[in-house]
């Protein structure tokens, strides 16, 4: 029996188990508009006055669950790992890939590098808007984290790939995703320090409806921000490299 046919028999049960609490969950979930839960309730009424941050969401994240946040940015930072290593096994040899004489950039319209070129400076400006006033309003580190990636993808999109490779080379990206999540649980470690509980706000709330409001809310979120960023250059950088770039024949 061959290696692959005996991954598929043991693979098979652990789908079917997966499938099964998928299908559970799914079925027991409330009806559109019937929340049954009372965390959100009482997170709507104390968060505000409690932690000074007008985005119940955001005080959720990085404040009352801020050790789940942490988790997931683990996540991220192992899922992007995996999927690296993942394409660097598939596609073009470490050689190849950091040769850039030979590319062949896609040939794109006028319109569509002027319009591309001008999208890279709004996504630019909306992300970090979204990742500073992500306690304030709508937004936070998660979601600004994706857009100043596809910021950085457009100039791929709108200009060439080794305008794209300047901005999105790996020696200089790596560094800042493990900095984010370095940063979150340094600053976890920081109130331990200071004789409080793990993620323990140090600040204070600060000031409603301003930049200074949520403590150290504020710092947790730009972390978050960073290492989704980087995170997704890295993926974007690697399947462009080994996948979609072309080059020219020997």
């Amino acid at each position: 029996m061959s290696r692959s046919r005996i991954r598929g028999l043991i693979a098979l049960p652990l789908i079917a188990c997966l499938a099964a609490l998928l299908i559970w969950g799914v079925a027991d979930i409330s009806g559109f508009g019937h929340y049954r839960g009372p965390y959100g309730n009482i997170l709507n009424k104390v968060a505000v006055p409690e932690r000074h941050t007008t985005n119940v969401v955001g005080a959720t994240v990085f404040d009352y669950r801020a050790i789940d946040t942490l988790g997931e940015e683990f996540i991220l930072f192992g899922a992007v790992v995996g999927v690296v290593l993942l394409l660097r096994s598939s596609g073009a040899t470490a050689e190849e890939a950091d040769d850039d004489e030979d590319v062949v950039d896609a040939e794109g319209s006028t319109p569509l590098r002027v319009v591309g070129w001008a999208l890279v400076g709004v996504a630019l400006l909306l992300g970090l808007w979204l990742a500073a006033f992500g306690l304030i309003t709508p937004g936070g580190g998660f979601q600004a984290g994706v857009l100043l990636a596809g910021a950085i993808v457009l100039v791929y999109a709108a200009l060439s790939y080794r305008s794209w490779r300047k901005l999105s080379n790996e020696h200089l990206v790596d560094p800042f995703e493990g900095f984010g999540v370095g940063a979150f649980v340094a600053i976890g470690l920081a109130a331990v320090v200071a004789g409080l509980p793990f993620l323990h706000n140090l600040f204070g709330p600060g000031t409603r409806g301003t930049l200074l409001s949520g403590g150290s809310m504020p710092l947790l979120n730009w972390a978050t921000a960073i290492e989704v960023a980087a995170a997704n250059v890295v993926l974007f950088s690697e399947f462009l490299l080994r996948h979609v770039v072309g080059r020219k024949k020997a």
